[in-house]
């Protein structure tokens, strides 16, 4: 159920997230295009404006008829716009000969300096990315038109921090929608795991006293030799059954959670080594051994019988399904985190994600005869989880792998 809430607030999460950072990104965008043009523009509308007058110059001759559709130079030199901070440079040869502010800006731009930088490049028109560069500008002929964009870098930058500024604000706020949301959409699958698992529970419970009656009475019945054969499928049956309920409480107690102010700090790496001598001898019997690498006095704040238990499940698991004559190897390093590795060489996993769900068996016939029922991993994934870790499996170059990540 954890999974699922983990998943649901996920998605609602991403989709509400991506709206807003692809609402936010339109709005800088449609901004940044907007100056680009404005930019874009005003450089081609001075830059043809002045080249046109100065082809109509005659040294210090210009038409002034009242009825002429020509611009006067006095006309052009006097132009002021408003949204920028226009140049006009008037070159003779490479030389600067006159500098013209089509604006009532004045500030420590250096317009002779960016016109001697753009006289080395060449001819051309050059804006460049806003956000970043000092000025845009426009070179044709003997004419130079720059536009100080530092106002316009200023605007687009102050427009990007307040687009973050409310993006954090935004997913403030979508993180508590995304929490309620969450809850409304899992409450009814909640409920219903709920009783299930308190069905679980109590059926367990209720079925744990008569089990134990027939356990007992088919010890007494075992003098008998005429019944000795059908005692002891009661027996067998009576032990599977026991088992089956013992996992069923201990899964259902695990999935209920568990409070860390229980969690000791242990040293899992003498837990891990014992219990890897433990089952030593349980491999042996199956022509298998157990390889350790395992780093010295690991501490970690945990539940000391859930770990071993965790532990126990695997090796049990990893000796079930390996190869006979072959090894059985558990890592344990830490890092950042504490890793654990259970590894052996047997047949492919068929499916990595439902070998940890619960009643999940790859081969029902063979684990019925071995009294499995598909619990262990389960309960295995559940002790993880309560230690705030992953665990995971995967099958390569003919070995199976259990992974477990446990977050200090």
């Amino acid at each position: 159920m954890k999974e699922l809430s983990k998943k649901v607030f996920r998605t609602i999460f991403t989709i509400l997230s991506s709206l807003v950072i692809v609402g936010i990104a339109i709005y800088n965008i449609k901004l940044y295009k907007k100056e680009y043009e404005d930019i874009k523009s005003n450089l081609a509308a001075m830059g043809n404006m002045n080249y046109n007058t100065l082809q109509l110059e005659f040294d210090d001759f210009v038409y002034e008829d009242a009825d002429s559709n020509f611009i006067t130079n006095n006309a052009i030199d006097n132009m002021m716009i408003l949204n920028f901070e226009v140049y006009s440079v008037r070159l003779n040869g490479s030389e600067i000969e006159k500098i013209i502010n089509h604006s009532n800006s004045k500030n420590d731009f250096n317009v002779e300096a960016a016109a001697k930088a753009i006289i080395k490049k060449g001819h051309g028109e050059k804006i460049g990315n806003l956000y970043i560069n000092g000025y845009s500008y426009h070179y044709v002929s003997d004419l130079i038109v720059i536009i100080n964009t530092k106002d316009v870098n200023q605007r687009l930058l102050f427009s990007l921090m307040e687009s973050l500024i409310v993006l954090v604000v935004f997913e403030t706020v979508i993180y508590f929608i995304s929490k309620g949301l969450t809850k409304r959409i899992i409450k009814p699958a909640q409920e219903s795991f709920d009783k299930q698992r308190e069905f679980i529970a109590d059926a367990s419970h209720e079925l744990k006293t008569p089990l134990s009656i027939i356990m007992a009475s088919s010890d007494e019945l075992k003098n008998d030799e005429k019944n000795e054969k059908y005692v002891d499928n009661i027996k067998s049956e009576s032990e599977r059954m026991n088992s089956l309920i013992k996992n069923l409480l201990d899964l259902s107690k695990l999935e209920d959670g568990v409070s860390i102010d229980n969690y000791k700090d242990e040293n899992i790496s003498k837990v891990i080594k014992k219990l890897c001598l433990t089952f030593e001898s349980i491999a042996f019997e199956h022509s298998l051994k157990i390889d350790t690498n395992i780093e010295d006095d690991i501490i970690f704040k945990c539940s000391k019988d859930e770990i071993e238990r965790l532990i126990s499940i695997l090796l049990d698991n990893a000796i079930k399904h390996s190869y006979k004559d072959s090894s059985i190897v558990v890592n344990v390093s830490k890092d950042k985190n504490i890793n654990i590795e259970v590894i052996n060489s047997g047949d492919p996993i068929k499916d990595e994600e439902k070998i940890f769900e619960r009643f999940y068996r790859e081969d029902k016939s063979r684990n019925r005869d071995s009294n499995r029922y598909g619990l262990g991993l389960a309960i295995a994934k559940n002790i993880v989880t309560n230690h705030n870790g992953t665990i995971n499996a995967f099958f390569k170059d003919g070995k199976t792998t259990f992974k477990i990540i446990l977050k200090k």
